[in-house]
């Protein structure tokens, strides 16, 4: 274990405090009050649902310390990446941050796409995403992308499909 990687001691004071009431395992309420986004505003509860379904391993709805420490390095993995990429330091991503991040994972999309994508996560109206939002954002990204690419056969950027495939591609696709 790297010295930056938190202690189980560390992770279980922290899971202790999150699970305010004492259930052994955090619901979403409980995780979205203990996370910050930077802007002492709480996590987007759809960020929070999702994290929790990613980590939610036994189906409960809510996660224990097992789970807690995955997610806690998840988060902190996204944190530096977050960090990375928020060029002038303001503690949100504008359209350029956002472009070269998606950029440096390999997508490559139109300005007019970006736009989009700042209108969709932008919850503060000034044209940038939170930490939180970042994370939804680009997360909701690849998953489309994996479902995506499992129609696309000849790996060419296109595929063509019916109605209800394209529905149920959607509804099945967790994001």
């Amino acid at each position: 274990m790297s010295s930056t990687e938190p202690t189980d001691a560390f992770l279980r004071k922290i899971f202790t405090q999150v699970d305010t009431d004492k259930s052994g395992s955090i619901s979403s309420n409980e995780l979205q009050s203990a996370l910050s986004n930077g802007t002492w505003s709480p996590f987007n509860p759809e960020t929070v649902r999702m994290m929790i379904g990613m980590f939610d391993r036994d189906g409960s709805s809510t996660i224990d310390f097992q789970e807690f420490r995955d997610l806690w390095k998840y988060v902190s993995d996204w944190e530096k990446c977050f960090k990375k990429f928020d060029l002038d330091g303001s503690g949100s991503i504008d359209k350029h941050e956002l472009k070269t991040a998606l950029s440096s994972f390999g997508y490559r999309l139109s300005d007019n796409f970006y736009d989009l994508l700042i209108q969709k996560f932008d919850r503060t109206g000034r044209g940038t995403v939170a930490f939180d939002d970042f994370i939804q954002a680009c997360v909701s990204i690849q998953t489309l992308t994996n479902a995506f690419r499992r129609h696309d056969r000849q790996q060419i950027g296109q595929i063509t499909i019916g109605y209800e495939d394209f529905l149920t591609l959607v509804f099945s696709t967790r994001v």
